[in-house]
């Protein structure tokens, strides 16, 4: 190196140059702009950052607002004596609740070993546990380990529920955030982790369907969570990380390692011993779940009951009628809401319907069998096309034009499937979902309701197997033409109640038309005379009903039965037009033989005539006594509270005349043994629909039987529903004391001249009747004297009603038809005895030809057998079985 003089001079000089110093300061200053905008950057991002995380903080939930506990519990029924009938979950609701105190200690400990071991330390937040997981997901290369505590899980499964919706890293990004500081704030405020545990425990997916650990126990093991062993906990807890994969009925061998991974934390954090460990190492724990699963199967039922299918429309109903919820949020509360619901249902009668219904004896022998069917296809073009039963028919109707969907067996019905489904995939469509069911012919329903507390008591909506909740249900769905049944109701109850008429009330049985000129026929095509409305109802005669309606009105009769409940009526109103403009009413003279515009409903028929059984109290059919929310709070709560719709007399005379008609009328195949009964067949004009009707002191019993597409029932299967009726209301009286219906003291029993209902003089036919104490007549027969003394001392006899009409032969109810007419007619001329002996002779002898060849016509109480009237004989020509008379 120079270090010459000259040198030095001339590198002290550059040194100190202008140019130099200037290139030199020039460098100082980037470097100074360049820090100065790195720490500008700096404080940016960090203030960015700080302000983006207090908004992260600013929007969470605010911690005195957000609830921990579960979001759904399941739902209970009880029956009438408080046993657990059924339990209703939502997918995500099979949740029941329990105590910290009921979880054993060996669970908690279990899932906390293998959840959040510093879950007893950690303010909400595991900081050792997140740094831990950051270098394990950062030596892996994935995010496979996590770091949330037990208190963030619960957060997450119920406060910030739409996780898994979460499709960007900011979302989650925000989330976990909130989800921390949550956690940290719920902590301090709750300062209490048995209550965390305790919302945990009962919040976790289980697997199979269960949420928390009391359902878990019950569907694993078939024992409740506080009986559970060591090796039952820790066969749960190892559930938790992924319910699927973990499952220990599918999926065993992973269960039992991940198992032993929590034994393996168990031990290490001083939870158990080595012992221990050793014990439930080799535990079979497996096998004992299985045997539980089978147990299961066996005591569950997943298909709802009928009872249970309407109960759950009836509570969804008052949900939002009464409590003011949508239909979705009644849905939810029912399914997830954590309800206790007692139901009116008596589990002993239950069992009777369906055993009766499932007892094949109790049918035809001959069986056909209903097709039920809908399809859904998607054509190539990706567009979804619905096809329906209906269209199934009209397909094969252009092959046979009686094509009805009824079949003589289910493969048969099948093979008609089968073909309409490869003709509907021939363009190369595919089926997206399918519906296949047959249900056998003929169909029946039943309802039983305890007349003094309207509680229905059993439902049955059809034979055959149910293989799915919420289906047709024949007693409450199906409306269906009630027949004679109507008479009663519409016309005898309000002629009796108000119009002044009584059992003694005569009407001619005549050749009668109805206003548009078709005739009121009766099913004999033949005629009584005069005839009493106890007679009338007795045998069910057509004519005598028609023209006492005529008197009553068939506006009062509208009204009438409107208060007896029925809800399927109609009134001529615009709720009442069809899709062409035509405003349909039943108020007109056929409703007296219920000749209906859309028909009724099982369950309201029967709680029609429970509301004559009960003194003439209507109380609306009630399936449930109370609803209590999750907490034990009474939600809602039901009574029997009712309204008068008849005088207790008026009911109590019509039972009388109904008990005829089970003694000696039309009803008596549904005698009983071993109880008193009242009732009233139905029978529609072409036999497509049968009823009976019948209460006891007890209980009100309605049947219905007939085909689901309202086919005419053939000759054979006219009786069966009686059958039915009979066994079942025979079943649920055993072992009660047999009463008479209780006469009130507005009742007076009073001899009359059996033809004029007058008081009767010497000469008259006399009978005795009973009578509302202020329709005693108080005038005497102007008819049947001969003698000149206009005055004649009243008398009373405790005989039964003398009757003129013979008794019907159960066997052959047809023959009543031409032993009624004769006997009517030669009675009238002879007298009683006469009456009587002509009757029932030629009721024998000719009452089959007779009720054979008219019954088809005009319709009639099972073939016919209404002496001389018919059940609904004005069905077609006055609305019968087409329904009600139009209003234009």
């Amino acid at each position: 190196m120079n270090y010459g003089k000259k040198s030095v001079s001339k590198k002290r000089n550059s040194l100190i140059s202008r140019t130099a110093m200037m290139g030199k300061r020039a460098h100082v200053s980037l470097i100074r702009v360049l820090f100065v905008v790195l720490i500008t950057i700096c404080v940016v991002i960090g203030c960015t950052g700080i302000g983006a995380f207090r908004g992260i903080i600013d929007n969470a939930p605010d911690v005195n607002d957000i609830d921990i506990s579960p979001l759904g519990y399941a739902t209970f029924l009880y029956d009438g004596d408080g046993n657990q009938l059924r339990k209703l979950t939502a997918p995500s609701s099979n949740r029941l609740p329990v105590s910290i105190d009921q979880i054993p200690v060996d669970l908690q400990h279990a899932v906390v070993a293998i959840e959040d071991e510093r879950f007893y330390e950690h303010n909400g937040i595991d900081v050792r546990g997140i740094l831990r997981a950051f270098v394990k997901n950062l030596s892996s290369g994935n995010l496979s380990e996590g770091a949330s505590t037990i208190t963030q899980q619960l957060l997450k499964n119920n406060v910030f529920t739409n996780w898994t919706q979460e499709s960007t890293w900011l979302e989650r990004f925000t989330r976990k955030i909130q989800e921390q500081y949550l956690a940290v704030e719920i902590e301090k405020k709750i300062n209490n982790k048995n209550v965390i545990l305790e919302n945990y425990l009962n919040t976790i997916n289980l697997g199979a369907g269960t949420y928390g650990v009391q359902a878990a126990a019950r569907k694993y093991f078939n024992k409740d969570v506080w009986n559970l062993n060591l090796s039952e906990c820790t066969t749960l807890a190892g559930i938790t990380q992924n319910p699927t994969q973990y499952n220990p009925i599918e999926h065993p061998e992973a269960n039992a390692k991940r198992r032993k991974e929590v034994l393996d934390h168990m031990i290490d954090q001083g939870y158990i011993t080595q012992e221990q460990y050793d014990q439930v190492i080799n535990d079979d724990v497996y096998s004992e779940i299985q045997a539980a699963q089978v147990l299961n199967e066996e005591t569950d039922n997943t298909v709802y009951s009928y009872f249970e299918d309407e109960l759950i429309d009836q509570v969804v109903n008052d949900l939002m009628n009464i409590k003011g919820y949508t239909r979705t949020q009644a849905q939810n509360l029912v399914y997830s809401g954590g309800l206790s619901i007692y139901t009116t249902q008596d589990a002993s009668i239950q069992k009777i319907l369906d055993e009766e219904y499932a007892d094949p004896s109790n049918y035809p022998d001959y069986v056909q069998y209903a097709l039920d069917y809908a399809l859904t296809v998607q054509n190539p073009d990706g567009e979804e096309i619905n096809y329906s039963k209906e269209m199934l028919r009209l397909y094969f109707q252009n092959e046979d034009p009686e094509f009805d969907l009824l079949f003589d067996s289910q493969e048969e019905g099948q093979s008609y499937v089968d073909r309409y489904k490869e003709a509907v995939l021939a363009d190369g469509g595919t089926v997206v979902a399918e519906r296949v069911s047959f249900a056998p012919q003929p169909q029946s329903s039943m309802s039983v309701i305890d007349q003094h507390t309207g509680y229905v008591k059993a439902i049955i909506g059809g034979r055959g197997e149910k293989t799915a909740s919420l289906t047709l249900n024949r007693a409450t769905d199906t409306t269906r033409q009630p027949g004679s049944t109507f008479k009663v109701l519409s016309t005898y109850a309000p002629a009796l109640n108000e119009k002044g008429m009584t059992l003694a009330t005569t009407f001619e049985d005549e050749p009668y038309n109805y206003p548009d000129g078709s005739p009121v026929n009766n099913v004999s095509k033949s005629y009584g005379g005069t005839t009493t409305i106890r007679q009338a109802i007795q045998n069910s005669i057509n004519v005598v009903a028609v023209k006492c309606l005529e008197e009553v009105t068939p506006e009062l009769g509208l009204q009438y039965l409107d208060n007896f409940g029925f809800t399927t009526l109609a009134h001529g109103t615009e709720a009442d037009r069809d899709a062409d403009g035509t405003v349909w009413t039943d108020a007109n003279l056929p409703m007296a033989l219920g000749g209906l515009t859309h028909g009724v409903t099982n369950v309201e028929l029967c709680a029609a005539y429970a509301a004559i059984a009960n003194n003439g109290n209507y109380i609306e059919p009630i399936y449930y006594t109370k609803i209590l929310d999750h907490n034990g709070n009474v939600l809602i709560e039901k009574n029997s509270a009712g309204r008068s719709v008849i005088k207790e007399s008026t009911a109590w005379l019509l039972t009388s005349a109904m008990e005829d008609v089970v003694n000696k009328g039309t009803g008596t195949a549904c005698q009983l043994d071993n109880m008193t009964v009242a009732g009233k067949t139905g029978t529609t004009d072409a036999y497509n629909d049968l009823w009976f009707v019948g209460y006891t002191p007890y209980y009100t019993c309605a049947v219905w039987s007939g085909f689901d597409n309202n086919e005419k029932l053939p000759e054979d299967a006219r009786n069966f529903h009686k059958n039915l009726w009979k066994k079942v209301m025979t079943r649920i009286h055993e072992g009660l004391p047999d009463k008479d219906f209780d006469m009130p003291a507005s009742v007076e029993k009073i001899s009359i001249c059996e033809e004029t209902g007058l008081l009767p003089r010497a000469g008259c036919p006399v009978i005795t009747e009973y009578f509302d104490i202020g329709d005693v007549p108080t005038d005497y027969c102007d008819q049947h004297f001969y003698e000149s003394d206009d005055t004649m001392e009243e008398h009373t006899t405790e005989e039964a009603t003398f009757e003129l009409s013979p008794t019907p032969d159960p066997n052959n109810p047809d023959g009543d038809n031409t032993g009624d007419n004769t006997g009517d007619n030669t009675g009238d001329n002879t007298g009683d005895n006469t009456g009587d002996n002509t009757g029932d002779n030629t009721g024998d002898n000719t009452g089959d030809n007779t009720g054979d060849n008219t019954g088809d016509n005009t319709g009639g109480d099972d073939g016919g057998g209404d002496n001389t009237g018919g059940d609904d004989g004005g069905g077609d020509t006055g609305g019968g079985d087409d329904g009600g008379s139009a209003e234009e």
